[in-house]
């Protein structure tokens, strides 16, 4: 069965809270909720799990390797009510006074599976970090690490969607989506995760609420997961849309 997740920035308890009722009543389609580990903020995705269980029952943080003490406890452990958790690798600090480790992914997933085997472990796909050849090597050895499965970077057309769906075909993956709204916005992703757009992409709140449908349906089809992360919109104005245009289809 296809699992629904919604990404959620942890600024702060309170907003956390606020954005996760929001996502329940404007899209009850979903079942699980993601939350990414951010420097610039105190909160991290682990801290939400007890936050966010009595919203959504399903809680995935994302662990950044390079933020993880080789000598010290694996994050998250011992927090009630964690089963799952996305290893990312982490992009190094602008401010260079914060200690880093030189962990991997790989290293970082090991640990988890050695001393956390009740946890299921996922790792991150980027179709657009570089060449696919390499892409796929390194979901080779997270694979071979442990990871059960795959978050993917945002995907932004059918055909980019359609390849990767080829190339991890058997895998278990959450399919990002994320609408891009203005010139702003495109330029984001294009330069901070060197996306490529089609010709004939529409940066319009319309446009992106039309291919996130779409792209569910695709992925439903194939027995996928997705996972919406609604940046720089509110949460409901993205996401309710889609839940009634899905509704609508399937009734």
């Amino acid at each position: 069965m296809t699992r629904i997740s919604v990404e959620l920035i942890p600024r702060d308890a309170e907003t956390l809270k606020a954005d996760s009722a929001e996502v329940r009543a404007a899209f009850p389609m979903a079942d699980t909720l993601n939350v990414p580990s951010l420097m610039r903020f105190a909160l991290q995705g682990w801290d939400a799990v007890p936050l966010l269980r009595p919203v959504l029952p399903r809680v995935v943080p994302h662990i950044r390797a390079i933020d993880v003490d080789p000598d010290g406890p694996l994050p998250g452990i011992g927090v009630q009510g964690l089963e799952e958790v996305l290893v990312v690798q982490g992009d190094p600090p602008a401010d260079l006074s914060r200690r880093t480790f030189p962990n991997t992914s790989e290293s970082v997933i090991r640990r988890y599976r050695r001393e956390a085997p009740h946890l299921r472990v996922y790792a991150a796909f980027d179709p657009y970090r570089r060449a696919p050849y390499r892409e796929l090597e390194a979901v080779a050895r997270k694979k071979d690490a442990g990871a059960a499965g795959f978050f993917t970077q945002p995907v932004f057309d059918a055909r980019m969607l359609e390849m990767c769906m080829g190339w991890l075909a058997g895998e278990t993956v959450f399919w990002g989506l994320s609408p891009v709204i203005g010139p702003k916005s495109r330029s984001y992703w294009e330069t901070t995760n060197h996306v490529v757009f089609p010709h004939d992409f529409e940066a319009t709140l319309e446009a992106n609420i039309g291919f996130a449908c779409r792209a569910i349906r695709t992925v439903r089809a194939a027995g996928g997961h997705v996972y919406l992360m609604p940046l720089r919109v509110k949460p409901a104005r993205y996401l309710a849309p889609i839940q009634h245009a899905l509704e609508s289809l399937s009734s």
